[in-house]
């Protein structure tokens, strides 16, 4: 699965769905181990390719060991290894980084597999997208029977067409934390995802209860959930009837040093800022710091939410936070695939967003009595307000 620099090709691309069609039909038992293939021309002529087209097909199935070719006989599917445990789901799951945001997902994805009497086979790309191609093969060739991927959509040339080739592999395929957004309902994935947008649009409605008129964000721009957030947060300025020209501070996530957030605060408070939703959580405590270098208080001059509630607890100044629902997500992505392998085409597809909680720390000053607006404040302890589940079917 290459092709995102420059695309594939049509003839490419039927290649693949031929392998698809193929690796499906050997690993779902339409050929059990033994069988015989039709012949190289009789494929040919039913799927309208050319013979050769099929016959490298062949050729890159024996490669993968699903196929042997017997002189003279023709193709049949090959008698793979018994595993200990037999009839025993076996998952492929694919995240981009196994120390930050995704644990939490990966323990949800574990607990329901291990419900289900199912395993996990776990793989990382990295975010390298040559590195996430081959993890997938990998997978592919440890038999997995599904994939729960998190695939790097929002690097990709084309993420129509990447989509395209994930939707093509041999096994059933539910992403997780990824669509194709822009499609709308065009979108063919099956996928869970937080609506990072509505989590947005949670903090600046918090923010406008506690009587803040001039909001600020601050993000750093390298990420596939910087588009929602400011998509959310410009939605929910209109909204609440709030200014809908506020300083924007956006960088790349290396550039995000104190330095940065010195010059991001400035800004910030020149601007007439009383309140800033910063994603993500480095980034707001990088403004917590700025705030106090230059002799800011946090919230009585700048109220603060941080988005992905990661360490926002454990900063100087507790960080109220939007809490993005990874254990719950990583389960039901579990679920919805665990459904799809058990089903088939039979079960609906589902396209889900799950609503992010808000969390309430001290950096807002929502409990402090008699602050702006009197909403309570469980102070570093935190409480979530929200919450709530969208399903497309």
């Amino acid at each position: 699965m290459t092709g995102r620099e420059t695309p594939a090709s049509g003839r490419e691309l039927k290649f693949r769905a031929l392998m698809a069609e193929l690796r499906r039909g050997i690993l779902d038992g339409t050929w059990p181990p033994g069988s015989k293939l039709p012949t190289e021309r009789a494929l040919a002529t039913e799927t309208g390719l050319s013979v050769t087209t099929v016959r490298r097909a062949y050729e890159d199935l024996v490669a993968l060991g699903l196929v042997e070719r017997r002189q003279g006989a023709g193709t049949f599917a090959a008698h793979r290894p018994e595993r200990g445990d037999t009839g025993r789901r076996i998952v492929g799951v694919l995240v981009p980084d196994t120390t930050f945001y995704y644990p939490r997902v990966l323990q949800g994805i574990e607990r329901e597999l291990a419900a289900a009497g199912a395993r996990l086979v776990l793989a990382c790309s990295h975010y390298d997208p040559d590195e996430e191609d081959a993890a997938v093969e990998r997978l592919l060739s440890a038999g997995v029977h599904g994939l729960l991927l998190v695939p790097s959509l929002h690097t990709a040339t084309d993420p129509g067409r990447r989509a395209e080739e994930l939707l093509a592999l041999p096994v059933p395929a539910v992403l997780v934390e990824r669509r194709l957004a822009a499609h709308g309902p065009g979108d063919p994935t099956e996928h869970v995802c937080t609506d990072h947008e509505g989590g947005a649009y949670d903090a600046v409605r918090h923010l406008r209860a506690l009587g803040h008129e001039r909001i600020g964000l601050v993000v750093r721009t390298d990420a596939p959930t910087t588009a929602p957030i400011e998509s959310g947060f410009a939605r929910a300025l209109g909204d609440f009837g709030l200014p809908e020209a506020p300083p924007y501070e956006r960088d790349v996530m290396a550039r995000w040093d104190p330095d940065r957030a010195d010059r991001a605060l400035a800004a910030l408070r020149a601007a007439g800022v009383t309140a800033a939703l910063c994603f993500g959580d480095r980034e707001a405590a990088l403004i917590l710091g700025a705030a106090r270098r230059a002799g800011a208080r946090v919230p009585d001059d700048l109220a603060l939410i941080s988005y992905d509630n990661e360490f926002a607890d454990v900063a100087e100044t507790p960080l109220t936070a939007v809490s993005p629902p990874k254990y719950a997500l990583g389960r039901l992505a579990a679920q919805i695939l665990l459904r799809r392998l058990a089903e088939g085409e039979a079960a609906p597809l589902h396209q889900v967003q799950l609503r992010p909680r808000l969390v309430v720390r001290a950096s807002c000053g929502g409990g402090r009595g008699g602050g702006r607006g009197g909403v309570g404040d469980a102070g570093a302890a935190g409480h979530d307000t929200g919450g709530a589940q969208k399903s497309k079917e």
